[in-house]
């Protein structure tokens, strides 16, 4: 899942995950441009406007608010989202409490999880994107720049049994301000999602190691992408 968080931020390949850093390597795209490439992709998988709210009929399906390439967003695919929410789920446990940070295609695969008939437990959404909002008391605006400006939104610290992150950039100082969230909200259990070059640095950030598991999104990223723990799971092979 994941989103971008200023303007004055350069705009990058949506082949690519967004980066935060200079690199004069990386093609840069206007935003007019990227705003094209987006109704193009839109237009070519008979969707219509994937950025029109959710609807009453789907509200929680997976895309159901549609990706934003200019917010660094990059949905799973269904058997990622799903391979996700039930490693969440099973590690919550009855009751439990799990947070999605910037990772709302997974937010919206639990719902589903959890719908008539689903296993008793409550989740959030944390988003940059307003649009989220539609989730009610689920959605909690969150900025990444400002990592614990949580408490005045009514997040208590250590509420979460556990969390789940997809920081919308491949930067060190995204990485960093996320793991300071990330921190706030668990009560241990971290479950990372983001690149294979931020190995290092996750691993000394927040303790996690890489799984085997290889998460897949509905369209094909550049970047090698990796899944995190700091528990033993058996679900993702760590």
């Amino acid at each position: 899942m994941a989103s971008s968080r200023r303007d004055d931020v350069d705009l990058r390949s949506p082949s690519l995950r967004m980066s935060s850093d200079d690199d004069d390597d990386v093609p840069t795209l206007s935003a007019h441009t990227l705003a094209a490439l987006q109704e193009f992709y839109e237009e070519t998988r008979g969707e219509g406007n994937r950025n029109d709210p959710p609807t009453a009929n789907d509200h929680f399906a997976v895309g159901a608010v549609g990706e934003d390439w200019r917010m660094s967003q990059f949905w799973y695919t269904e058997d990622t989202a799903t391979r996700l929410a039930e490693e969440l789920l099973n590690q919550a446990g009855e009751g439990g409490r799990i947070a999605c940070v910037s990772a709302p295609s997974v937010y919206q695969k639990l719902k589903q999880l959890l719908g008539p008939g689903g296993r008793p437990a409550s989740v959030v959404v944390l988003e940059y994107d307003r649009r989220f909002a539609v989730y009610g008391e689920d959605f909690v605006f969150y900025d990444y720049k400002h990592p614990l400006a949580l408490a005045e939104r009514g997040v208590a610290p250590g509420s979460f049994d556990v969390v789940l992150a997809d920081p919308p950039y491949l930067s060190a100082e995204c990485l960093t301000k996320v793991a300071q969230t990330v921190k706030y909200l668990s009560k241990g259990k971290v479950l990372l999602c983001t690149g294979a070059i931020m190995e290092n640095l996750a691993r000394d950030l927040l303790d996690v190691k890489v799984c085997h598991f290889l998460p897949q999104h509905e369209r094909n990223l550049s970047n090698d992408f990796r899944c995190f723990v700091n528990y033993p799971s058996r679900l993702l092979s760590c």
